[in-house]
């Protein structure tokens, strides 16, 4: 600051001119980004914010929303807050144990397991439901595992209910978890542990006080990241849940393709994205009282 103050008022010029030039220069280049996210994000959705609060005679009202509040309607919401709930908390017992192993291997060993994780998710989500469905039926492969070993009460009803759902979902959601968990148990500081170690503290009090700490945002963020995205997914509900296991995506789609409802279509996606936007607001917000506490921490 006081280099920039004592500079020549000739030296001070071209450097505002060359800020002002890289300003313009930049306001330039976000313009088609600008344009391409009024179009493609802005502009539908605010038509579909816009039809949810159109009545039948075309003028304003909330009878979409009390009536996706109320009900039945209400029933599917709370259904689906459920599922993508347990969905969340699956993936993330499962992927933490992945995601510890894997953390914990050499670097190749870690690549080979995670490719072996991340591919499945490339392949067609209607190709892994249909899978599930094939292994999970009455006379599928783990059906009749569990029937040959004689275990009490085989074969399960695995299918069009909501262990079947979450079973496909968690399936759908877990790579993601695993690489968001993965990311972050890598850096822990594995001289933390030993330190911890050293002091005499025993693997559960290292693992409940040193190192669940250090990878609880992570943990965080691949829950949230979980629930939001399972809160509209369609395909594997659709198949795997039955006519007596509806989703709001699932009922959606019968709004608008059997019931030619929009209106309520657009009142229960809108009721969605908010529901999303709470969760990043949740994110946010969490993610921004760490950093001031880690600024804190510092300070002192």
């Amino acid at each position: 600051m006081a280099g920039a103050a004592l500079a020549p008022p000739k030296v001070r010029t071209k450097t505002s001119v060359m800020r002002g030039h890289r300003s313009r220069i930049a306001l330039i280049n976000a313009i088609p980004v600008t344009v391409f996210l009024l179009i493609l994000f802005v502009y539908p959705i605010t038509g579909v914010l816009s039809l949810s609060l159109k009545g039948d005679t075309g003028g304003f009202t909330l009878h979409w929303y009390a009536d996706a509040l109320s009900g039945a309607n209400l029933s599917v919401l709370f259904s689906t807050l459920r599922i993508s709930a347990e969905t969340a908390v699956a993936s993330l017992l499962v992927g933490f144990v992945l995601a510890h192993a894997i953390a914990r291997m050499r670097p190749v060993f870690a690549a080979l397991a995670m490719l072996i994780v991340v591919v499945p998710h490339f392949i067609s989500a209607l190709v892994r439901t249909y899978g599930w469905i094939i292994l999970l039926g009455e006379h599928g492969i783990i059906n009749t595992a569990l029937t040959s070993l004689h275990v009490p009460g085989a074969p399960f009803s695995l299918l069009y209910n909501e262990t079947g759902v979450v079973i496909g979902t968690t399936s759908v959601m877990l790579p993601y978890t695993v690489l968001v968990l993965q990311g972050v148990m890598r850096g822990v500081d594995g001289r933390l542990l030993a330190a911890a170690a050293g002091f005499g503290a025993g693997r559960l009090t290292i693992f409940r006080r040193v190192y669940l700490p250090l990878v609880a945002p992570g943990i965080g963020t691949a829950g949230l990241l979980s629930f939001i995205l399972c809160l509209g997914y369609y395909i594997t509900p659709a198949l795997m849940g039955g006519d007596h296991q509806t989703v709001v995506s699932a009922l959606i789609d019968q709004q608008v393709m059997k019931q030619d409802q929009w209106n309520s279509a657009a009142a229960f996606g809108v009721i969605l994205l908010l529901l999303t936007f709470a969760g990043l607001g949740i994110l946010g917000l969490a993610r921004l009282r760490r950093k001031k506490t880690d600024t804190r921490g510092g300070g002192s």
